[in-house]
């Protein structure tokens, strides 16, 4: 009974938050649109858009997996999830002490702004420590989290030196140069090996049979 109740919150919780995420980015598409100033490009070129998106199918799938009960042996969902939990807690960190002081407008509503930065991050960090995964999982399997973000710096300054248009501020050289864009690149890239660290030390109990 008490492990039937504790599938039930986690599916729960899982869909809500994976609903809550895509009802925050429907409503900014719309607002946006509505507008007259929606450029698909350029919304879907931000991280906090894609990491959320992102979140939001692995949250589904989590909790598909789980009402199947298959999640806590289901080596290849436990990885996405880890993967989710390093890009969301890296979107809330980098907003907090890179973009919440500055006067642009990120988000077309208010309440999406406080879903996309504050409550996602919080909900996957939360996900994964209540439902740590069923095995250990290692260095090199969590190295190849940091592949899609280093993909996304690179793809986001080449297409803003020809568009013109860049997500961020902190990877605009016209703000800061080069060298600018590169170390504060740099110290997202470190702030996410800590991340990536941090999931694995807090995955499943040292005592469990690795598979």
């Amino acid at each position: 009974m008490r492990a039937m109740s504790k599938r039930s919150f986690l599916i729960g919780y899982k869909l809500i938050f994976s609903l809550l995420a895509f009802s925050a980015i429907i409503t900014e598409i719309a607002t946006i649109a509505e507008r007259g100033r929606f450029v698909p490009i350029n919304f879907f070129g931000y991280f906090t858009v894609e990491s959320n998106l992102f979140a939001a199918a692995v949250l589904l799938l989590s909790a598909l997996a789980v009402a199947q009960n298959s999640s806590a042996t289901h080596r290849r969902l436990s990885l996405l999830r880890g993967a989710a939990t390093v890009y969301m807690a890296t979107t809330g960190i980098v907003f907090a002490l890179l973009l919440s002081g500055l006067n642009v407008e990120l988000t077309a509503v208010p309440w999406d702004n406080i879903v996309l930065h504050y409550l996602m991050p919080l909900a996957l960090v939360a996900d994964w420590l209540i439902q740590r995964p069923a095995f250990e999982i290692q260095l090199r399997q969590a190295v190849p989290w940091l592949i899609f973000p280093v993909v996304y710096v690179v793809y986001s300054l080449i297409r803003g030196w020809f568009a013109g248009w860049y997500p961020y501020p902190f990877l605009d050289p016209a703000t800061n140069g080069y060298a600018g864009v590169a170390v504060t690149s740099l110290g997202i890239a470190l702030l996410e090996v800590a991340l990536i660290w941090l999931a694995i030390q807090f995955g499943p109990a040292k005592t469990r049979t690795r598979r």
